[in-house]
């Protein structure tokens, strides 16, 4: 469930209506993507904490 639940945002936040002209410029978009989504965008689910933020919290 959290595979699908991920791919999904994939899906409607990083991928909906996006062409690639180049395997090269998909591979550094999707980094970007990843960092952001991992170090940046807070997930109500967490208390409105990163991920990271959340794991730095919580093993303190």
């Amino acid at each position: 469930a959290v595979a699908e639940a991920t791919f999904k945002v994939i899906k409607v936040e990083f991928v909906h209506n996006q062409v690639y002209a180049h395997q090269s410029i998909l591979d550094i978009e999707l980094f970007d993507y990843v960092h952001w989504f991992n170090n940046i965008r807070t997930h109500s689910t967490l208390g409105y904490l990163s991920p990271v933020e959340y794991k730095s919290y919580h093993l303190n």
